[in-house]
């Protein structure tokens, strides 16, 4: 197998004058499943395109293992990609279908049939292999695109949001397949999607992409109880963490009228950048309904009820006199009604601050 290196790659489209991507530096370890996360537009699918060869680099380098792929063609980088919309052809088997890379690269036809058996009885397509895709369900030709894949044994594996075209249930159900498969298979992938959910379940890391820059990289946890910055802290996690700028005096900020003190040394490192204004950072599970008098009044303005928990929406007013909307997660049988005042305290260890002119993670403690 293989590690996969991108130093200082940079992609500027050509009309273009800002990169799509701006020399990232990422190293993929060998057998690790590293998900490429972030909004449309990020630069994440051009990433992947970059690696496998469909995209020019036009500064830096990528390496497969110990070899510079950056110029060499996509046949040559010995890496099979899956794609969104499965690109197999309609007027081929199953069999054919998967078969079909090997067959031009003028494999003998018995190992092909022996590829092809393994990786069916792998993905549990043996009773298709003589069909023809508009014969298959949606997550049946995503398994077809897999087993393409699979049969020419590559060292990285490159999937582009595979996972789009299926209904919310065959997702899950094929996300836990997927990633059940590549541990078993122990090749390299890079995977691109737009779900955070997607990538927090898949990932062994995640990298996390804004605008052609590198947010974060890091285990699902260590992005969801360490974010980096308000952008990574607002977009992984669903609900999104709450988060709430408010003026920084003597020390303290004002929530619904009420004092709340900042941890000495998040006061002392704003002090220390001028800064007078802070975001505070709240998952909706740090959260808790309190009546102790320094608890901030909020009024519940929507319910969802979810069965096992419920999340509440309330407003919570700030300094300036707006009001903020902020998410809490409570017990789905025990929970408050609309309309309703109530008394919101942080859980401690959970709270979150960053500077609200750079965004960075101020320390807590």
């Amino acid at each position: 197998m293989a590690t996969v290196t991108f130093k200082g790659a940079t992609r500027i489209y050509p009309g273009s004058t800002i990169p799509a991507l701006n020399k990232l530096d990422l190293e993929v370890n060998d057998q690790e499943f590293l998900v490429l996360v972030g909004p449309s537009g990020c630069g994440k699918s051009t990433c992947l395109r970059m690696l496998a060869g469909l995209e020019e680099v036009d500064e830096g380098s990528i390496f497969i293992g110990d070899r510079d792929v950056t110029n060499l063609a996509p046949k040559d980088r010995d890496i099979a990609m899956v794609f969104q919309s499965y690109a197999l052809y309609p007027h081929m088997t199953v069999r054919e279908n998967m078969g079909f890379a090997l067959s031009i690269a003028g494999m003998p036809k018995d190992e092909i049939k022996s590829r092809v058996d393994d990786a069916a009885q792998i993905l549990d397509l043996e009773p298709y292999l003589e069909r023809k895709p508009k014969a298959m369900s949606g997550g049946q030709r995503q398994r077809v695109a897999m087993g393409r894949a699979i049969v020419r044994n590559p060292q990285v594996f490159l999937m582009d949001e595979p996972l789009s075209n299926l209904d919310a249930k065959l997702r899950v159900q094929t996300r836990t397949q997927i990633a059940k498969l590549q541990r078993d298979l122990g090749v390299t992938t890079v995977y691109v999607t737009h779900d955070q959910t997607e990538a927090m379940t898949m990932g062994d890391r995640i990298c996390v992409l804004k605008d052609g820059f590198l947010m974060q990289v890091g285990t699902p946890q260590d992005l969801y109880d360490s974010p980096q910055n308000v952008f990574v802290a607002g977009f992984i996690g669903s609900p999104a963490m709450n988060l709430i700028e408010a003026p920084v005096i003597d020390g303290t900020v004002r929530l619904g009228g009420k004092s709340v003190d900042l941890p000495p040394v998040t006061a002392a490192a704003l002090a220390a950048k001028g800064s007078k204004s802070v975001v505070l950072g709240f998952r909706p599970e740090d959260l808790r309904i309190s009546t102790d008098d320094k608890a901030w009044p909020v009024e519940v303005t929507l319910v969802e009820g979810l069965g096992a928990d419920a999340y509440v929406y309330a407003e919570v007013q700030l300094p300036d006199g707006a009001k903020k909307q902020i998410v809490v997660r409570t017990d789905g049988r025990t929970h408050p009604g609309r309309g309703e005042m109530l008394g919101l305290e942080a859980v401690e260890q959970h709270q979150h601050m960053f500077d609200a002119e750079s965004g960075d993670r101020l320390p807590t403690k």
